[in-house]
Parts: C-alpha cells; sequence; structure tokens
C-alpha cells in the first residue's frame, strides 16, 4: 500500500530515510514474502484479514509473520500524521473515564512502548468496552481481534535506529507527542471495527 503522505511529511520528527528504509524495503518485504507463500493457494485473492487468521488457526508461523507484519505497518503507517489533531469527545470522554486525562494516557503509552523489551508493537485498543493499552512481541498482532485497534506504536528498532540510534524514548516520545493520527483513532473507535487493509 502506498503510504498516506509524502516520505518527508513527518520530519523532523522521523526523517525521509527511516521512512523509505522501513516502508519501501521492510514493509515491502513483508508483502513479496506473504505474496510469495499464498500465490497459487486458495489464499491468494483473500483479503489480508483472511490470511492472517487462516495463518494463525493452521499454526503456519512463517505466513503469519509475513502477513502480520504487512497488515501491522499499514496501520502503523495510519496512526501517524504529519498534522496531528486530538481525540474528539467520544473517544476523549472514554480516555477521560479509563485513564483520567489523555494526559495520563500518553504517559503510560510512552512507558509501554519504551519498556518494551525486544521487537514489538505497543498499541491503544478498545477491548470490553474500555481503552487499553496492549503490546504484542515481533509480528502479533490485532488484526483480527478480539480488541479492536485504535492506534499503534512499532518498537522495531528499524522504525527509529537511523534517526535515533538506540534512543528509543526519544523516538517515543516524538511520535506520542507530535505524531500520532487521533483522527485516524477516532474513526476506529466509533467505529468499533479493526481497520482493514487496503487491497
Amino acid at each position: 500500500m502506498p503510504l498516506p503522505y509524502g516520505a518527508d511529511a513527518l520530519e523532523p520528527h522521523i526523517g525521509s530515510e527511516t521512512i523509505e528504509t522501513h516502508h519501501g524495503k521492510h514493509h515491502a518485504g513483508y508483502v513479496k514474502k506473504t505474496n510469495a507463500a499464498i500465490a497459487g493457494t486458495p489464499l491468494a485473492d483473500a483479503a489480508l484479514e483472511t490470511i492472517i487468521q487462516t495463518a494463525a488457526d493452521e499454526k503456519d508461523q512463517k505466513l503469519f509473520n509475513q502477513a502480520a507484519q504487512v497488515w501491522n505497518h499499514g496501520f502503523y503507517w495510519h496512526s501517524l500524521s504529519p498534522k496531528p489533531d486530538k481525540p474528539d469527545a467520544a473517544l476523549g470522554a472514554a480516555i477521560e473515564r479509563d485513564h483520567g486525562s489523555v494526559e495520563a494516557l500518553l504517559t503510560a503509552l510512552s512507558e509501554q512502548a519504551i519498556a518494551h523489551f525486544g521487537s514489538g508493537w505497543v498499541w491503544l485498543a478498545l477491548r470490553d468496552g474500555a481503552i487499553v493499552i496492549e503490546a504484542t512481541h515481533d509480528a502479533a498482532t490485532l488484526a483480527t481481534g478480539p480488541a479492536v485497534p485504535l492506534l499503534v506504536i512499532d518498537v522495531w528498532e528499524h522504525a527509529y535506529y537511523l534517526d535515533r540510534r538506540n534512543l528509543r524514548d526519544a523516538y517515543v516520545k516524538a511520535v506520542t507527542e507530535k505524531l500520532l493520527n487521533w483522527d485516524f483513532a477516532n474513526r476506529n473507535f466509533a467505529s468499533a471495527a479493526a481497520w482493514t487493509y487496503p487491497s
């Protein structure tokens, strides 16, 4: 899928070289390997979410890793914006109910993302009617439920290493303070259904 903005749109917080490498090599590599794995199979024309769920059901870890990473990256690109907004009234009220304030939520989100051990993802999600923060390791995903993902932060090193070297905390701070796409989160919260990867 194409980026929803230019490769330089997130500068100075995330540089164009990072975006071009992350999207054009890492994300594209997962797409290429997923397509190769499903070629000539009943999944060849399936939706990405179906591929992920089938791979999970059949315990095909190799296919799951590639397909889930395609979805996670697509969701991540949409979780960022060069023009971040704020939670709307509905999502803001839910955040205040469950976390006290948007500021408290962002602090907790940042802390989890910084402290996450190894590679993975830290999600803002809707689970059983509550706004929660959840972490997944490696390629694990919220693409197929039961929680509804609202936003995600990629904490694999390739998301920040060219810009920040080993300073994950600086990357996370930039994302949570300057780049979160609250309009995307508002829409996901309103629909109460998982985002669909564009075909």
